[in-house]
């Protein structure tokens, strides 16, 4: 408990703590614009092909000489598909000008005359978006495909970043590496708003998702490591509700900015503030003591202390109290840490592997159901907002949960919901869209509140020394089924249950997976990878025991750590 003893000599949770907690939570309101960005700079409106005609036929002509006027002509050029609408991908390969009669019919599809591949483009629908990545590259019919890949190679970035920048942010600060993220998040997103080819526009997303894996990683647990253990369950649910109304906002950015260039234009520019305004931002004291920068970690101290209204308990510290504080876990600190350290002890072993499940899970069923938002078939804009505003309750009910049922439970149980409420939406007929548009949402919440739990539980069962290693490790798994989720869809084209049946089935199992990890409800964070064994080895020996004499082992795990800290 040394760390937390020299917080709360410096103030606890004090205007300084309350300055950095507002400046950290600003990114989180612009990560949920870059997630869900997909939904709307790759929406596919309506289309057909497009239809050139010769100067036989110009008497057909429009004003920009391109395009016959009205569906009637229309009918000579372009079949119908099953439902009676122009088809969007094929054409005749000669008019059919026999179709213009008064008495011309179109005929069953299986009637219809010869038909070919677009040859010309094709026209798009620009009443709802005026320019999306789908009309500017085509994007559609054949190159339809390419629309799933490209959020693929975002969540690839995604997934790089948290193994690269996780480990980097272990290695030289929290600070420095937010300062770096924010920078490469800002001129990527807007050097992709210029790409002239779609592999450009590629290559940029794959940098903010690199990116906004830092920034996710080090914000989160600059947070953490700032404030008291007290304190931690209500600061990081208000991030998590900062982080909705982030999904509120794209909505409504999304429905005034209706050209991708600009929209991501508007929701990248804010990181260039983050970036500027980071460089005032204090290191974590935490990671300094533990990288053996005392001298630093004093100064930041003194710092806290005179921002808080402590000036005199900051100057009565001392380099030698701070040894002295932290001296049992110093002395069990190694000069660096590496990806293998999760996996040295067999106790951490079962960690790593239970939460990597469990953040796979996560980021295979929360995008699996997220980023293909006009599958529901209602205005786009609206479906943003009820699963952005769905998460307004799940996250007061996570919160009542996290703090009397403790993180186990909590996150078991919205796994568990989460996935029995996907499974259900199977069976809900198409044509009973609210009510599988409400299935949706609920679903979609729940696995939010999983999120906000899963953050918050990795950070406080793994140690300082390899904390945000832990987090790049289990982030890795999130973006790994983030990545999935897309190609698991396109299976849907062929078996329509069967991703649905798959986001819900792994939902479940993810639930009773999560029983079995670290209950750490009012339990200091861990420093050493020492401490955390040794909090392990007593409590699982006193469980056995407690089983034996019919002990509630909940609360027996609960008071054994807090015990063991």
């Amino acid at each position: 408990m040394g760390f937390a003893d020299l917080l709360e000599t410096v103030g606890g949770f004090g205007k300084f703590q309350v300055i950095h907690v507002v400046l950290l939570t600003v990114p989180s309101l612009f990560m949920a614009s870059h997630n869900l960005l997909q939904n709307f700079v790759a929406a596919v409106p309506d289309h057909r092909c497009r239809v050139r005609l010769d100067a036989n036929t110009s008497g057909y002509l429009n004003a920009t000489g391109e395009e016959p006027l009205g569906r009637d002509l229309l009918r000579a050029f372009v079949p119908l598909d099953q439902d009676g609408r122009p088809d969007k991908c094929r054409m005749y390969t000669a008019p059919q000008w026999q179709l213009l009669a008064a008495n011309g019919t179109w005929g069953n599809w299986s009637d219809q005359p010869d038909t070919q591949p677009c040859a010309d483009g094709w026209v798009y629908d620009r009443s709802q978006f005026t320019a999306t990545i789908v009309t500017e590259w085509d994007l559609v019919c054949g190159q339809k495909s390419l629309k799933r890949m490209a959020q693929s190679i975002y969540m690839a970035g995604l997934l790089i970043g948290a193994i690269v920048l996780g480990s980097l942010s272990d290695k030289y600060g929290r600070r420095n590496l937010l300062l770096w993220s924010s920078f490469q998040l800002a001129v990527s997103g807007i050097c992709g708003m210029f790409s002239p080819s779609f592999p450009l526009f590629c290559f940029g997303r794959f940098l903010c998702g690199m990116a906004l894996s830092g920034v996710l990683g080090n914000t989160y647990f600059y947070v953490l490591e700032l404030i008291p253990t007290r304190t931690r369950t209500s600061v990081i649910t208000c991030m998590n509700y900062v982080y909705t109304f982030g999904q509120l906002l794209l909505a409504g950015v999304a429905f005034c900015v209706r050209d991708w260039h600009w929209l991501q234009c508007a929701v990248t520019l804010p990181f260039l503030l983050v970036f500027l305004y980071s460089w005032w931002l204090s290191e974590s004291a935490r990671w300094l003591i533990m990288n053996d920068k005392a001298d630093a970690a004093l100064k930041e101290l003194k710092k806290v202390a005179r921002l808080n209204g402590k000036e005199a308990e900051g100057e009565a510290l001392t380099i030698e109290i701070l040894r002295l504080k932290m001296e049992e876990d110093l002395s069990n600190v190694r000069e660096s840490y590496s990806l293998l350290d999760l996996f040295r002890t067999p106790e951490i072993r079962r960690l790593t592997f239970s939460s990597t499940f469990v953040w796979f899970a996560l980021g295979f069923s929360y995008y699996g159901l997220s980023i293909d938002l006009q599958g529901f078939g209602a205005n786009i804009y609206l479906i943003q907002v009820i699963f952005g505003a769905v998460d307004i309750p799940a996250q007061f009910i996570t919160f009542l949960l996290l703090n009397y049922m403790g993180r186990c439970f909590t996150q078991s149980s919205s796994f568990i919901l989460a996935g029995i409420i996907i499974l259900i939406n199977i069976f809900i007929p198409k044509e009973m869209q609210t009510l599988h548009t409400a299935l949706a949402a609920v679903g979609k919440g729940s696995l939010a509140a999983a999120y906000a739990c899963a953050y918050l539980h990795t950070a406080e069962f793994f140690p300082t020394v390899i904390r945000q290693t832990a987090l790049g490790m289990t982030s890795l798994a999130s973006r790994v089924g983030a990545f999935m989720a897309p190609i698991i869809r396109l299976i849907g084209d062929y078996v329509p249950f069967l991703p649905t049946a798959t986001y819900g089935g792994i939902a479940v199992l993810a639930g009773i997976v999560a029983i079995s990890l670290l209950e750490t409800r009012n339990i200091p964070l861990p420093d050493t990878i020492e401490e955390l064994e040794r909090r392990m080895k007593k409590c699982a020996k006193q469980l056995k025991k407690a089983k034996r004499e019919d002990i509630p082992l909940h609360d027996t795990e609960i008071s054994l750590l807090k015990q063991s800290a």
